[in-house]
């Protein structure tokens, strides 16, 4: 008969019919810390990948605008800023290197 009576209390308590009633591991229910935790790497997830996103779309946005050194090399030549052995020992250069 203890018994009976004390689970009663114990699952009006979990049922909440005195208010908020009395909960598993600090309100979580029976998740605990396990569901806390859980949801806080979901959100770290959700951050980690907006983050990731921006910067994705930044970088397919400024590639577009980025030359190679030989490109800017021939660039320069065809403008006549460097004369024809200045042109081959800088491309033999960065052939090289």
């Amino acid at each position: 008969m203890m018994f009976e009576s004390t689970e009663l209390v114990r699952f009006s308590a979990h049922t909440g019919e005195t208010g908020w009633g009395w909960h598993d591991m600090m309100g979580f229910g029976y998740f605990g810390i396990f569901g806390a935790l859980l949801m806080l790497l979901f959100w770290i997830a959700i951050i980690a990948g907006v983050v990731w996103f921006i910067k994705w779309l930044v970088e397919q946005s400024s590639s577009g605008s980025r030359k190679s050194a030989l490109e800017i090399l021939d660039e320069k030549y065809a403008r006549g800023e460097i004369d024809d052995e200045e042109y081959e020992r800088r491309k033999r250069k960065l052939l090289e290197g």
